[in-house]
């Protein structure tokens, strides 16, 4: 494989790609051994891995330049196509659930490949295909939006990564004209972002209702594969993180504003933990790139050889640039077998978590490319994948050094005391958009109200300084996840739980721990979510008492 940037993009000629799949499922009926299926399914998945690694070429050009016309054209090709395509490939998959030969298939593939089958081809139903459309059109029109909003701030245009590190300086009316600054810059762009998320509601309630389900929320599950839970218990695991964790923030809310020295801690106080300045990671993006093979080749053989891949196909995009959409992700190039790793390099810490946090997403899917039969297999469902990279930002601690110099400890303490303080925010959104979709009909207006609300639950601490647009209920909208992802940002919060019972058991026995995690990723998708969780020996977040252990050893380290 060339390096990213010399891989060559072709549009795929979807009519000869349509004419594949129909042979595929006309072949499939007339196959005769166990083989013979097997090597049809082989076969019409490399194809689709092809068509697939065009598409995320497309995405990640798009992404990285949201004012290039042409690949916004061919994501617009994509979004056209694929859920057109999205009708046969469930002809074919009907037909492979329909062969005699199934069972010698699920004795290779796992009960669960086709079961996911079952599912999706609830989604790929004629009566929505346009809806799918539509809504994929939105999702690009979010991400336009967004990624194009800036402000001007100190003589400069910046978009929010370009306002971040003045968000932590240690002025604290430097802190306070940068938040007001993005507070400004997401009200200026509200009326279009309000007006998106409302067709994207009316939208999924309206596909949810012609597919049989009674909300969208019931829709959403299914989608994202959660067999094993429903509402109900993620309103439980919301519960724990309540009473338990929403009591801890409030006391290390209380103890950063004693150590910054303020009366009351506000909004644009939050990000500074310390008063002399965030801990700041030294060097560019080539020097922190560096450093981080340097740290993955150290880690482990599984690592080294996975960094080392990463590095020598310079399989990352990490510089902010205006246009460039907002956010981070790791995606992957299945015809190749390896990760991509895309985000907004900004001076800060979060410079090294992606590092860690996205190379713990990239490092799991290299290894599970290389340990499962089919593309399918090697992405579990995100309340598994996430624990990989939260994982990975945990098991690096010992090479902070590398990054921070003689402000290790306090980078360590920084990003243990944020992995905590953020689940209640997660829960935040997760909540809000349970509220949304059960009230489809919901104006702009209630739904900031009933943002506001939710949060003075979770994160009673909260103090906008009066700002109007965030005293409203503005916050929501710098979520691209509520746009683009329904559902999933509790997903983080879950996955949190199980890193924190990892963090606590490499301390005891690191070389048991890492062999577990190895595993988790070697897995890939193919188990379910709670079977998952058990071959690592990890215990179900819904479990009254789960979020009290795992937090305990956090709580001790954070002096709690």
């Amino acid at each position: 494989m060339e390096k990213f940037a010399d891989l060559v993009y072709r549009r795929p000629d979807v009519g000869a790609l349509s004419q594949s799949i129909r042979d595929y499922t006309a072949a499939l009926a007339k196959a005769g051994t166990a083989r013979e299926v097997h090597d049809l399914l082989f076969a019409h998945k490399a194809a689709m891995a092809e068509f697939a690694t065009m598409q995320t070429v497309a995405s990640i050009r798009n992404t990285a330049d949201t004012r290039n016309e042409f690949y916004e054209e061919e994501m617009a090709f994509f979004h056209r196509e694929v859920p057109r395509l999205s009708l046969l490939l469930r002809e074919a998959d009907e037909a492979l659930l329909a062969s005699p030969f199934r069972g010698a298939l699920e004795e290779e593939l796992g009960e669960l490949y086709f079961r996911n089958l079952e599912v999706q081809k609830q989604f790929a139903d004629p009566r929505i295909v346009d809806d799918l459309v539509e809504e994929s059109r939105l999702s690009q029109l979010y991400s336009k939006t967004a990624a194009t909003a800036s402000t001007f701030f100190r003589g400069e245009e910046r978009n929010f990564y370009g306002l971040l590190k003045f968000m932590q300086s240690t002025d604290r009316s430097t802190r306070r004209e940068a938040f007001h600054d993005w507070a400004e810059l997401y009200a200026r762009i509200a009326p279009e972002l309000d007006d998106i998320y409302s067709r994207q509601v009316r939208l999924r309630h309206g596909m949810a209702r012609k597919l049989g389900f009674d909300s969208y929320t019931d829709m959403a599950y299914l989608r994202r594969r959660r067999y094993d839970y429903g509402p109900d218990d993620t309103a439980s695991f919301r519960r724990q993180v309540r009473e338990i964790i929403t009591p801890a923030c409030l006391e290390l809310r209380r103890r950063q504003a004693q150590r910054l020295g303020v009366d009351a801690l506000r909004y644009y106080d939050e990000s500074l933990i310390y008063p002399e300045g965030n801990p700041v990671p030294r060097g560019g993006r080539e020097e922190l790139v560096a450093k981080a093979q340097r740290m993955y080749r150290e880690m482990s053989p599984e690592t080294g050889e996975f960094f080392d891949c990463m590095v020598a196909h310079d399989l990352f995009d990490l510089e902010t640039r205006p246009g460039k959409r907002p956010g981070g992700y790791c995606t992957a190039l299945p015809a190749y077998k390896v990760p991509f790793i895309f985000s907004n390099f900004n001076g800060t810490s979060a410079d090294v978590d992606v590092l860690t946090h996205e190379a713990g997403h990239a490092f799991a899917g290299y290894t599970a490319f290389r340990s499962q039969p089919l593309p399918e297999l090697t992405s579990s469902t995100s309340e598994i994948c996430e624990i990989h990279s939260m994982t990975m930002e945990h098991f690096a601690y010992p090479w902070m050094e590398l990054f921070f110099g003689d402000e290790a400890d306090k980078y360590r303490y920084a990003h243990l005391m944020d992995a905590l303080a953020v689940i209640p925010y997660m829960a935040c959104v997760d909540e809000f958009q349970h509220r949304v979709y059960a009230q489809p009909e919901m104006t702009a207006l209630e739904r900031r109200q009933v943002w506001r609300e939710i949060e003075r639950v979770y994160m009673p601490w909260r103090d906008y300084d009066g700002d109007q647009f965030l005293e409203q209920g503005g916050f929501w909208m710098q979520k691209q996840h509520i746009f683009l992802y329904p559902f999933y940002y509790i997903d983080y919060a879950l996955a949190q739980i199980g890193a924190f019972q990892f963090y606590g058991r490499m301390k005891e026995d690191r070389a048991a721990a890492w062999s577990d995690y190895c595993q988790l990723c070697r897995r890939g998708g193919s188990l379910g979510y709670f079977q998952t969780l058990a071959s690592a020996g990890l215990d179900n977040p819904f479990q009254p008492g789960t979020v009290e252990k795992a937090v305990r050893g956090v709580f001790r380290d954070l002096g709690l």
